[in-house]
């Protein structure tokens, strides 16, 4: 398919979201053309605030590849990714995303991800939802624990 296919094609899906009660969002997982994975919001549907179109997509993708390295895939995404999508994207190592409406058009329709951006950017202490660290140095030896295993997966 080419690439404006693959685009109608998260597009369509995301018009079938909103028919089934889900939200405006949809993405595909690409590999050399061929749709690997797709998915559509389903937070209220599943009552969880992390299953956002690109985040499902990616879970699927990763099981059915069997790897979490996405390195020669690229995302469709009906619009730009949120933050939290972003890391997925980061960690996922993407080769490259594609969207067609912006945050500022999901903004308009009342998703509003301004606020994310901004909590992002702040040091932890500065940040809405109060953050505090505990047991610092036993969490520094998990770590450790992890870095000398020989048979560690790095990612």
């Amino acid at each position: 398919m080419t690439r404006p296919e693959l685009m109608r094609e998260a597009l369509r899906l995301a018009r079938e979201s909103v028919a089934a009660g889900g939200g405006p969002f949809a993405a595909l997982v690409v590999r050399d053309g061929a749709i690997i994975a797709a998915g559509t919001n389903r937070v209220v549907l599943d009552s969880d605030p992390t299953a956002h179109a690109e985040v499902v997509a990616i879970r699927e993708a990763g099981r059915r590849l069997g790897t979490f390295r996405l390195e020669r895939c690229e995302l469709y995404a009906s619009c730009e990714p949120c933050p939290m999508c972003a890391g997925a994207i980061g960690w996922a190592r993407l080769a490259r995303v594609f969207y067609a409406a912006t945050r500022d058009d999901a903004a308009a329709a009342g998703f509003d991800d301004a606020r994310l951006y901004e909590e992002v950017a702040r040091a932890p202490g500065e940040r809405s939802v109060p953050t505090d660290r505990l047991l610092g140095e036993e969490g520094r030896v998990v770590f450790e624990a992890w870095a000398e295993k020989p048979d560690r997966v790095p990612y």
